[in-house]
């Protein structure tokens, strides 16, 4: 099976739509086109050939899209690189991909020293060549790595075909409008981000971008209406919901929703949200999926909080070892959408067994099929033989007027053998006895934090989700 080249064929079709706003500048889909056309001859002008595989380090914002845009017709397999990374770690990630060149931006290139500067590149001599007009759908496009919360971080081939059924099935899902505009707050280097700019070219639509999130440039939009849809995690949320309040300002009816992800939203977030007239679509997704597996559609979102929804169209999930709905267990992910496997040291090791990608995340399925993801199963708590699921516990601590932020980890116990503990970012004074008291008022006894610790920030990657590893490490430092 073969696809339209998308940056070929939307600058065919729409050449005069805007594709991307940025500050007070936009582009149009032929002027995209054109510059990333310039890039693509200048790329292969220092003698990569199509097919090769080329690393990118990126701060994101408008050239980042040239740059990929441009890496994307040159042929290439693009590696693409966490800009928040250490010098070990990126090196890591281009031996291991095997790439055989990296473009940095000039201000990271200390990073990667034998990396070429994307300002050097622009200022080459470019060759003539002519861009594949049609992709084969299992042509890789991008690796990203995963996170690496356990071991070794995995570089995950994303093809044609998996983004192309990614956006295809969240279009099914959430409908296409006429001047709908795509807010992107989102890394460009992560799945969430770069789905985005594969979404603009399949459905002629406006991505505006931010460099990186700009809590009141979003808020600011979203009562204007100069956006209709934001892709944002629960960090994000809670600091749009703060700036949007405390302006006594609604969202605009034009704003459609905020699809989040990177975790369960907690359901005060929520109601927050909707008292303010935003709808949030909560999603799951991964990197080995290009982003969405399962989002909750509009109509259920009252319905059904707390669920991530049912899988989109073409996708399906089942429950590793359930017998009946509600029961617990691994998610297990089949569809399209779902990579074909990894490059490097993961490169012999199957995405699926079974036509199944196991997912490490631990969930259950309802009687109507709705999808609850409760954890990742290396965070989950075992406390005296019970399951504990972190994210339950941060759902009810943030419930709290004076809790901004939660994050709960399992730390070691000579009684237990693991006990819960909470890292708290106050929105206000409290103490810990107050928000034990608020928790075994919401809580079974044995899922209460032993501990609590307020601390100024949580630590995150570069996508916002919570790093719950980190927590388990600060606690023994503290100790």
């Amino acid at each position: 099976m073969k696809t339209p080249n998308w940056i070929l064929q939307r600058a065919g079709q729409t050449p005069d739509r805007i594709a991307i706003s940025w500050e007070d500048k936009q582009w149009t889909f032929r002027e995209v086109a054109e510059r990333a056309m310039d890039i693509a001859r200048k790329m292969r002008g220092t003698g990569l050939q199509e097919g090769d595989r080329v690393a990118l380090l990126t701060a994101g914002g408008p050239d980042t899209v040239f740059l990929i845009h441009g890496g994307l017709l040159a042929g290439f397999e693009l590696v693409m690189l966490n800009s928040r990374l250490t010098q070990d770690e990126l090196a890591y990630q281009i031996e291991d991909s095997g790439a055989k060149a990296v473009f940095a931006d000039d201000a990271l290139l200390e990073r990667v020293p034998d990396s070429t500067a994307v300002s050097h590149l622009l200022s080459g001599e470019g060759m003539d060549f002519e861009p594949v007009k049609l992709w084969e759908e299992d042509r890789t496009l991008t690796i990203m790595y995963t996170s690496g919360t356990t071991g070794f971080p995995k570089g995950v081939r994303q093809t044609a075909g998996n983004h192309l059924s990614s956006a295809v099935a969240s279009a099914l899902n959430m409908g296409l409008q006429e001047g709908d505009v795509w807010l992107c707050a989102m890394p460009l280097f992560h799945i969430s981000g770069f789905s985005i700019l594969c979404r603009s070219l399949i459905y002629g639509m406006t991505v505006r971008l931010q460099t990186k999130f700009d809590a009141e440039a979003s808020a600011r939009e979203i009562a204007e209406g100069s956006v209709t849809t934001m892709s944002a995690v629960s960090a994000q949320l809670v600091r749009v919901l703060d700036i949007l309040e405390a302006r006594n300002e609604r969202a605009s009816g034009r704003f459609r929703q905020i699809l989040a992800g990177g975790g369960p939203v907690p359901s005060p977030y929520i109601r927050r949200a909707e008292a303010l007239g935003i709808r949030i679509l909560q999603t799951y997704g991964m990197t080995e999926t290009s982003s969405q597996t399962a989002t909750l559609a509009a109509e259920d979102a009252l319905r059904k909080t707390g669920s991530s929804g049912k899988p989109l169209f073409f996708n399906r999930i089942r429950i590793d070892g359930a017998e009946k709905p509600g029961d617990e267990g691994e998610i297990l992910i089949s569809g399209p959408h779902v990579t074909p496997g990894y490059v490097g040291r993961f490169s012999d090791k199957p995405a699926q067994v079974d036509g199944w990608l196991h997912t490490g995340d631990i969930g259950r399925l309802d009687e109507e099929g709705f999808l609850f993801v409760l954890d990742r199963r290396s965070d989950l708590i075992i406390s005296g033989g019970e399951n504990i699921y972190p994210a339950e516990i941060e759902q009810v601590l943030v419930g709290h007027p004076a809790v901004a932020e939660a994050g709960v980890a399992g730390v070691e116990d000579e009684r237990w053998g693991q006990v819960p503990a909470a890292f708290i970012v106050g929105r206000e004074d409290v103490t810990a006895e107050e928000l034990e008291t608020f928790c075994r008022e919401r809580l079974a006894r044995y899922k209460v934090p032993k501990h609590f610790r307020f601390v100024a920030e949580l630590p995150r990657n570069a996508s916002n989700k919570l790093l719950r590893r980190e927590l388990r490490t600060k606690f023994d430092l503290q100790e």
